[in-house]
């Protein structure tokens, strides 16, 4: 016996997740439910099959082709406009010569097909309708038999007043070839709306069949598919799952990875290559789809998660979908019935209201609340950059075409025939993205200049004294290794402008990229590390008395962190004539990303090294070579602050009259040390591109970030971790010093930090009435809204990439500064409602 399989159904009630696929390719349990119906047909000794399609045709006839594949022989019949169930059967009249089944192939069944075949072939039925008992028949069509098995009544979709049995139609028929004498070709026509209720008028036999056993779910709604979803994992309807049950009804297919402290629940179904990580939670009934990440800490509670989607760290799923290729991030929520649609972004901490419905390629902003469904238009990403450049996850934010199209936009911007640097960091994930921007920009007509590993400042300096127009630096963050930071530089190797971000921006969702023809396409030139690192060591030891400090001998203590240091550190302390211990040299493929407890516990370890080895330092230097932290003889651990505190009293030592530029958060130490040397304090707002800026001032000796960044306006208006260690060195071997006695001789100060979430939408509003509350003690406005109290002060930063506000603030006490700055968290907090 053949059988139709009428898969044209568009799962309108299934929206969001049948916006791109047929209501068939809905996937149940790792395979479309059209799947599990052929499986269901070939089970019964049914090969030969001519499957109906309509809306998304494409979707089904390429997934199961000839079907030679599942062992049977697929024809397809395509519907140019929708002609109803009976309609589209009749499309393929030509090959049903014989009693044919009809099942539906967007419902999920086991009933045993040969019984129905073999009771319409006893019956010497017309038609025969498989039928089932549910609970609540007001969305099917209600059947009345007789005892012996006739149907004597129909009633399409009743109201509960016209509900007369719970018996209803299940949309699987055996049928004779006559019944397409009653219907012409090619006009809508239905079967059990029009064809049945005619065969019973005219007296023909048709019969109803309940099946003593089986299961059915057509499958209409979301609740019905996250219930057809559960029923397959605990075993309650029979189907095929293509995945090994290692145990507590946890079915996994191959490649799965599931960390040793992950907590799993089941029922649940695993995808190939998912990875389950570290502290995940996951309680059954949950479906994960292939090559999906559940990241670490997040929490699953009876879900579905499509294929290549991504959960991110500490995230929540409660009773929600999630469909393919969608990024749910850090700590977002989903509450029960919301359904994420296709190529979406959920961002951190945004919550999702329940049964709230988002359409495909929709992005929630960070920390937003979703109350109603978004359908209409796309929000995109807010901006491609943040402070730290071009940043996101890899391969979920930052995929190999991602960087190509960045590559070709960047490329856009700028004059034909161009050149850009381009250099990396030694992990392999930075490797694969420079090779996605490296691949992007010749076919725009730029030149590309790979300079390798070599650590920041010195591909900034080489920007600045050669041709180059600009450069593109890939690095793993610092603080994430799951995360890329691509940063661009313009042509005198400082992060580029507002502006340039613009263009480059309109120019990447625009995607209207130029295209030289063949003989304009741009070079690619790799260069010797050693010419790079030359010219850049040419300036450095221009502004270093190397002398000063070769007569002191330090002994110091070095972390080089894995990273791109290594190359030129040690040749530079040689050259100091120091005695190092050198920690963290190797530049293997090692993670560079440092929690800030895993920062504390770096730091510890360094000050008990350099403490037993009573050396005169212990250094960490971050792996791009911007940053640095310091341990002082006396084994005490130097934050941010202090150490730009310390680097201040030593330049103004040395520079009567200097002026050092300092984000408007640093401490008031710094204006008492500059009256002391007779010099000069310029705050600036606390992003990196202000900063550097500044440093191009007159009279401008240094500059400070107050995170272990510094900018040296003698060589480059850039921070320079390598420098600083340096010019350190220098000034205290010049003031005949040690570091400890630069630490006591600072003045003493006590600050307090704190961070309090905001909307985006209320951000607005927040520093507005904070601006007109505190107009008479409002200090300059330069960055936020910094609030003068006379012998302490309080800054409200918004923050420029996340829904949050960062609050500082000074005071006589560490106590004081903490209190005053929770209190104006409060006061934050309370004028958002």
């Amino acid at each position: 016996m053949k059988a139709v399989v009428m898969a044209g159904g568009e799962g309108s009630r299934l929206r969001p997740l049948t916006i791109r696929r047929p209501k068939p390719m809905v996937p149940i349990a790792g395979k479309p439910v059209m799947e599990h119906i052929l499986n269901l047909l070939k089970r019964h000794g049914i090969t030969e099959v001519i499957v109906t399609v309509q809306y998304l045709a494409s979707s089904i006839e390429d997934y199961f082709g000839s079907g030679s594949h599942f062992g049977m022989r697929i024809t397809y019949s395509r519907e140019d406009v929708p002609l109803g169930t009976a309609g589209s059967v009749k499309n393929a009249e030509d090959h049903l010569t014989e009693p044919f089944l009809v099942i539906s192939g967007d419902a999920l069944t086991d009933y045993d097909l040969t019984d129905i075949i073999n009771y319409h072939n006893e019956k010497k039925s017309m038609a025969t309708l498989l039928l089932a008992h549910v609970h609540n028949p007001l969305e099917y069509g209600v059947i009345i038999t007789n005892e012996d098995g006739h149907i004597t009544q129909f009633l399409e979709k009743p109201s509960w007043g016209e509900v007369f049995s719970d018996t209803i139609n299940t949309g699987i028929y055996v049928l004779d070839p006559k019944i397409f004498t009653y219907f012409e070709k090619n006009k809508p026509f239905d079967f059990s709306q029009e064809l049945f209720p005619m065969m019973l008028k005219q007296g023909d036999p048709i019969y109803g069949y309940v099946a003593p056993k089986g299961y059915w779910c057509d499958v209409g709604n979301l609740s019905e598919y996250m219930r057809a979803n559960a029923d397959v994992l605990t075993g309650q309807v029979e189907a095929e799952i293509p995945a090994k049950n290692i145990g507590n009804h946890i079915w996994c297919e191959e490649g799965v990875e599931i960390a040793e402290d992950a907590q799993l629940y089941g029922p649940i179904y695993l995808g190939r290559d998912s990875k389950v990580r570290s502290g995940a939670i996951i309680h059954g009934p949950s479906t994960i789809g292939t090559y999906t990440i559940i990241d670490a800490r997040a929490q699953v509670d009876r879900s579905i998660v499509w294929n290549n989607s991504y959960i991110g760290e500490r995230s929540e799923l409660r009773g929600a979908i999630v469909g393919s290729s969608t990024n749910i991030k850090s700590k977002a929520v989903m509450f029960e019935g919301s359904v994420i649609g296709d190529n979406s972004i959920i961002q951190d901490g945004a919550i999702i209201q329940p049964n709230v419905k988002i359409w495909p390629d929709k992005e929630v902003e960070a920390g937003a609340v979703v109350n109603t469904s978004i359908i209409w238009g796309s929000q995109g990403r807010r901006s491609l950059f943040s402070r730290f450049g071009v940043t996101g996850l890899v391969n979920v934010d930052l995929t190999p075409e991602f960087a190509t199209k960045l590559g070709a936009a960047y490329g856009g911007i700028l004059p034909k025939g161009a050149v850009v640097c381009l250099n990396r960091d030694s992990h392999r994930t930075s490797r694969m993205i420079k090779r996605g921007i490296n691949a992007g920009m010749p076919s725009t007509g730029i030149n590309v200049h790979d300079i390798n590993q070599v650590p920041i400042p010195v591909a900034r300096y080489f920007i600045r004294n050669t041709e180059a127009v600009g450069g593109v630096h890939v690095s793993v963050s610092p603080y994430d290794q799951r995360v890329v930071d691509i940063k661009i530089f313009d042509q005198h190797g400082l992060d580029i402008n507002k502006t340039t971000e613009r263009k480059i921006e309109n120019l990447f969702f625009r995607e209207d990229f130029r295209r030289v023809y063949l003989d304009e396409i741009g070079a690619i030139e790799v260069l010797s590390n050693t010419d790079v690192i030359g010219l850049y060591m040419e300036g450095f030891n221009k502004v270093v008395n190397r002398e000063v400090i070769r007569r002191r001998k330090y002994q110091l203590v070095v972390d080089y962190t894995h990273g791109s240091t290594t190359q030129m550190l040690p040749d530079i302390f040689s050259s100091l004539g120091c005695e190092v211990i050198v920690l963290n040299t190797s530049k293997d493929d090692v993670s560079h990303s440092r929690s800030p407890d895993e920062l504390s516990k770096d730091m510890q370890r360094l000050a008990t090294i350099s403490s037993a080895l009573h050396t005169d330092m212990g250094i960490r230097i971050d792996p791009s070579g911007e940053r640095i932290w310091l341990v002082d003889d006396r084994g005490r651990t130097l934050d941010g602050m202090k150490l730009l505190a310390v680097m201040s009293n030593l330049f103004l030592r040395q520079h009567h009259n200097g002026t050092i530029a300092a984000p408007v958060t640093a401490p008031s130490a710094l204006q008492h040390l500059a009256r002391r040397y007779d010099g000069y304090i310029l705050h600036t707002k606390v992003l990196p591109h202000a900063l550097m800026t500044a440093a191009s001032r007159e009279g401008v000796v240094l500059v400070g970030d107050g995170r272990g960044g510094f900018v040296f306006p003698s060589l480059q208006p850039a921070f320079d971790g390598m420098l600083a260690i340096a010019k350190l060195l220098e000034l205290l071997a010049i003031f005949e010093t040690r570091l400890s006695e630069v630490v006591d001789d600072l003045p003493a100060y006590y600050m307090s930090s704190t961070s309090v979430t905001c909307p985006w939408e209320h951000k607005g509003k927040v520093m507005r009435i904070l601006s007109e509350q505190y107009r008479e003690r409002r200090a300059k406005p330069i960055d936020g809204i910094k609030i003068d109290l006379g012998s302490e002060w309080v800054l409200v930063l918004p923050d420029a990439d996340s829904p949050l506000f960062h609050v500082f603030a000074e005071s006589v006490s560490t106590e004081q500064a903490q209190a005053l700055a929770e209190k104006y968290a409060r006061v934050v907090s309370g004028l958002q409602q």
